[in-house]
């Protein structure tokens, strides 16, 4: 029995002879790798004779079959379709449309001065860069929202801000519009991420999934299933669209530069991927596989040096191109002697003994030294709040956090390097494409797990590439539909704490619930836990490891909104949330690390290696 659908009974009796006779020939067809057009058939595409997404082969998806989960009965009608087109707009009308539905809700610091929350700090970058001069942008007034963000959102905003002053400039008038609360501007403001999602993020899905389900030999119909689950992601909506960020931009850079390596155009993979770093310096994330793959495949099946040097050379020139405004801004000020006394270097002090504060360059460096400092807080400590990392885990058992700064950023660092650099090994050697999700994944998942500076928003970035699991070979299969689903019913679980500082546990529990209905996924459901067949230990656990953690999280859900906690404890149920999201991510990187090892096939030739050495010696 598969994954996805279940036979019928029997053939309904009030159905034609007719009907059932070119459903029988639909059907045929499709099974013998056919569609069922009169026209010439497309040519089949690549890969297409490996495993379906759905768990066996194609022509389970348009056999008398019936879908077991209720995203998949949604498309059934078009299982049959050989095009993507036919379903394409429909999923992007129903994710543009649960997310303007979502987006009527309330947004992050709505009336709660004195400094209000993301929102306001959104709306005061677009005031600052459009009314101050370029070189003012990472120095004005820290205190009130300074721009923390690499150049390209500054860019961004800029932009945003200046379309938003056409319609109302006192939407963005320097210091008389903080804390605004304008019902159209808020109208505005949900437009500007709705509409950088529709030109970034989701046509860098679009492409990658289509690409990807065709490498790893997975149907149209499959694809478009895991197209809808991939764009309909709860935590994406839950903090863009209703706590107010642009998380998916750079998400959207993230995944047009794996699709560019699906694709095998590797210099616009490093140019997306560096205008995601541009974005938001969370990107880092995936600098490791970005790099160990690029590197890779300069290396392998064979060496080629100019790619390698192409890719370096187009690297560099897209950094330069990003930080060129910067750089001309400080160079004309310096030209035209507008000069304000020069301040103290926050980082790298020791260097201005060497440089001469009066030469051309000192400006430019003051900008660089500065946008460095403020994208890249070491500052602020280990953690700033409670996030389901292990750092923050460990610091309620361990008081870690009142430890030196030095020591602490030591302890990160290694224990960073340690998670990471095994699965970067594995694709630096396998530099195969099929290996990309799960690289990505894990290696997102060791960072927010041990890094420096971790948020609770900063658990987005894992669940992106493991979330696009769902498009490749068996991704709607049981066993990946259970960890992504885990992974994200977890994700969105441990930012609650967040999301309900600013009342939004209905919208937080609608879409939760609803994605997990729509796969299938507890708690609305336990399909993916039921057992076909024969019995395996390894499902049998992950049952029960999910299952305790679905019943941790219902019970922690019943007690926080039921009792208080006590005086001496206030941070009680925050801190539990804590530490059940760490242990479940923990398994999380587990589980993507150990696919990736069993599916790049370099375990067993390590094996083989070793047996050949002890029959020599």
């Amino acid at each position: 029995m598969t994954d996805c659908c279940q036979r019928h009974q029997k053939v309904p009796e009030t159905r034609t002879w007719t009907s059932f006779l070119v459903e029988i020939t639909t059907d045929s067809a499709i099974m013998a790798g056919h569609t069922p057009s009169p026209h010439k058939p497309r040519r089949k595409a690549k890969g297409a004779g490996g495993p379906s997404n759905l768990g066996h082969s194609i022509s389970v998806e348009s056999s008398g079959r019936a879908p077991s989960f209720p995203l998949a009965a949604f498309f059934w009608p078009a299982r049959g379709s050989a095009s993507q087109w036919e379903i394409l707009p429909i999923i992007l009308m129903v994710v543009g449309l649960f997310r303007w539905a979502a987006s009527l809700w309330g947004y992050s610091g709505f009336q709660k001065p004195p400094m209000f929350g993301d929102y306001e700090a959104q709306r005061h970058w677009m005031e600052i860069t459009t009314h101050l001069p370029i070189t003012q942008w990472y120095f004005h007034d820290l205190q009130w929202w300074g721009l923390d963000y690499p150049p390209l959102t500054a860019y961004h905003s800029w932009l945003c801000g200046k379309i938003g002053s056409l319609i109302d400039p006192s939407w963005f008038a320097l210091y008389k519009s903080r804390g605004v609360h304008d019902p159209n501007l808020k109208i505005f403001m949900r437009g500007t991420v709705m509409v950088s999602e529709y030109l970034i993020y989701i046509p860098a899905v679009v492409i990658f999934v289509r690409r990807f389900s065709r490498l790893s030999g997975v149907t149209s119909w499959s694809a478009s299933i895991s197209l809808a689950a991939i764009l309909m992601q709860p935590g994406n909506i839950l903090i863009d669209h209703i706590h107010f960020q642009y998380n998916t931009v750079m998400l959207g850079f993230v995944v047009a530069s794996m699709s560019s390596m699906l694709a095998g155009r590797y210099l616009w993979s490093a140019v997306f991927f560096v205008a995601a770093l541009g974005f938001k310096q969370m990107a880092l994330y995936y600098a490791f596989p970005v790099f160990a793959f690029l590197l890779g495949s300069c290396f392998s099946p064979k060496i080629n040096v100019l790619r390698f040097i192409r890719i370096a050379l187009v690297t560099v020139i897209a950094f330069a191109i990003l930080l060129l405004p910067f750089v001309l801004g400080a160079y004309k000020e310096w030209k035209q002697g507008i000069r304000s006394k020069p301040a103290p270097l926050p980082l790298f002090q020791g260097l201005a003994a060497y440089l001469d504060p009066k030469a051309f360059y000192y400006p430019i460096v003051e900008q660089l030294v500065q946008m460095v400092h403020r994208v890249f807080p070491f500052a602020r400590g280990l953690f700033e709040d409670k996030v389901a990392n292990f750092w923050c885990a460990l610091n309620v058992v361990v008081k870690i956090k009142h430890l030196p700064a030095e020591l602490l950023q030591r302890m990160s660092l290694i224990a960073t390097l340690a998670s990471i650099i095994p699965p970067n090994l594995i694709l630096l050697v396998r530099p195969r494409k099929d290996l990309l999700p799960l690289a990505f994944a894990t290696t997102a998942w060791g960072f927010f797990l041990f890094s420096y500076q971790v948020h609770e928003k900063s658990v987005l970035l894992p669940l992106a590439p493991m979330t696009l699991l769902l498009a490749g070979s068996q991704g709607l299969s049981k066993e990946i539909r259970a960890w992504v689903g885990f992974a994200n019913i977890l994700g969105c679980w441990t930012m609650f704490p967040l999301l309900q500082r600013v009342d939004l546990r209905v919208p937080y529990a609608v879409l939760t619930l609803l994605w997990a209905y729509l796969l299938g996924l507890p708690p609305t459901s336990l399909s993916v836990y039921t057992l076909d067949g024969q019995a395996s230990f390894k499902k049998i656990v992950t049952a029960l490891i999910h299952g305790a953690f679905y019943l941790a999280m219902a019970l922690w859900h019943v007690l926080e909104l039921n009792l208080q906690p006590p005086s001496d404890k206030p941070d009680l149920w925050v801190v539990a949330n804590v530490g059940v999201g760490a242990a479940g991510f923990a398994l999380c990187y587990l589980w993507c690390f150990s696919r990736l090892v069993l599916q790049s096939d370099i375990l067993p030739q390590a094996l083989a290696g070793k047996r050949s050495k002890a029959k020599t010696n």
